[in-house]
Order: C-alpha cells, then structure tokens, then sequence
C-alpha cells in the first residue's frame, strides 16, 4: 500500500542510543505514525541479505521480500546524528549502493511486511527441521510464540522493538536446549562449581595430618601402642646388654636381679 502512495517521497531519521536509526518525520503524516517507527540501515541491509541465502533452496520468494519495504537513499546529512532520505526505485537485493530500507507497516495485519515475516518464518522452521531431529517436528507457530514471548518481555519493559530485530529473531532462531550457548552455560556453571570448591595447599594438607588435634582416637591408640612397645623392647635390648658382662664380672648381682 505505500508503494503506491506517491505521498511518500522522503523522511528524516536519526541515529538513536542503541546504535539503529529511528524515523523522525516522513512527507506523508496522514498515512504514516512515526513514534517508533524504525528503520533499516544498509549494513542491516547487508546482514539480511546474507541470512536469508540458507533459505533461497526452501522457496524465498525474492519478490515479496522486495514489496515488504520502501528503499531510500541518503540525500543530505543533517548533522547531530540525523540523515535526510530519499525514495529509490532500486531493488534492496541486486543494487550495489548502500540503502535504507522501511518496512512497510501500515496494514500490519495483512501488509506485505506481515507477509514476509510469515514466510520467512515458515522457511526457517523448514530448515531447523532438516538441521536437528526434533522429537516432534518443529512448527512455525512455535517459533512465533517463544519470539512473541521475548518481545512481550521487552515491551513490559518499555522497549521499542526495532524491526531489524525482529527481522533477525526469526533468521537466526534456534529453539531452546538446541544452542550452543545453552552448551557453554551449562560447561560454564559445573566449572564455577568447581571452582567454588576450597582448595587446600600442599604445606597445609600435611600440617593437617601432623595435627594431632584432627586425628582419630584409634590412631593415638596404636601410636601409644607403638610407643609402649618399642620402650618395652629397648628395656629388653638393655637388660640382655648388662646381663651378659655382669654374669662373667659379679654373678651374684645378675641371679638376685633374675629372682
């Protein structure tokens, strides 16, 4: 539809804090709401046309792709961060100059933007389906619940939902247990597991078994054992000793200590 409105011929964006452009005013108010209005900038341009080349062989349909956004190029820069645009007629996948692209969002029902995102939501569960083997095969309608339920916690949050975004939500899903950062969070947590565990020093380690106070009351048993019975073996040792030369020298001595 605002393809064919001719009133719209030029708008001016601005360069917002998380880095993506907003649009500020466009030549055709009536039609066009811009409060949260996005829109696309080349290098995003650029990003979608390399995500949706996986798709080309599950059926992308070039031309809705090309009917669900309005290009402009750069006319002038305003300066602090705004851009006046103009509309082109060139096409967002073969021209070699950098353009924006707008969504077009006017019937967001049943516009062309709603219905590339259908598609491409479709051709992204075709191809999820051939790349992991799902219990039960994946279905587009969930892939639009778990995206809704993100967006729906960003809104309660008061964010404006960039259309890039949501644009990329769909290319790049990957439904959850099936990521790789999924992957990483879970080596992540066992190896802080670990390293929430005390670590004891070697020095410390054999202190503790030299500390008397940690032993068990067996072990000082058999160390008293020990003790008692190698005192009992020297006093042995001695007596054999002295028996020996007092029986040769003062053999009365040794029979009276014998009795």
């Amino acid at each position: 539809m605002a393809k064919g409105t001719p009133q719209l011929e030029w708008c001016i964006v601005r360069l917002g804090d998380d880095h993506n452009w907003w649009v500020d005013e466009v030549s055709d108010p009536v039609h066009w709401d811009v409060d949260g209005l996005s829109i696309i900038d080349p290098r995003q341009v650029d990003h979608l046309i390399e995500l949706i080349e996986p798709l080309r062989e599950y059926g992308f349909d070039a031309d809705l792709f090309e009917r669900a956004f309005i290009p402009f190029r750069i006319a002038k820069d305003l300066g602090k961060g705004k851009v006046r645009l103009t509309r082109t007629k060139e096409s967002l996948l073969e021209s070699e100059e950098k353009l924006f692209a707008l969504p077009d969002v006017i019937d967001e029902e049943n516009g062309p933007y709603a219905d590339l995102l259908d598609h491409l939501t479709r051709l992204r569960c075709k191809l999820l389906n051939d790349l992991f083997s799902f219990e039960e095969k994946l279905t587009p309608e969930e892939i639009e619940d778990q995206i809704r339920e993100s967006e729906n916690s960003d809104f309660m949050e008061g964010k404006a939902v960039h259309l890039f975004n949501e644009l990329t939500a769909i290319l790049d899903f990957i439904p959850e247990g099936y990521r790789e950062d999924d992957e990483d969070s879970g080596k992540r947590s066992a190896d802080e597991d670990e390293d929430d565990l005390p670590e004891v020093e070697e020095e410390e380690d054999e202190r503790m078994k030299n500390d008397s106070s940690l032993k068990w009351d067996e072990d000082e048993d058999d160390e008293d054992a020990e003790e008692k019975e190698g005192a009992e073996k020297g006093d042995e040792d001695d007596s054999d000793d002295d028996g020996d030369s007092e029986e040769d020298e003062r053999p009365s001595r040794s029979r009276s200590r014998r009795r």
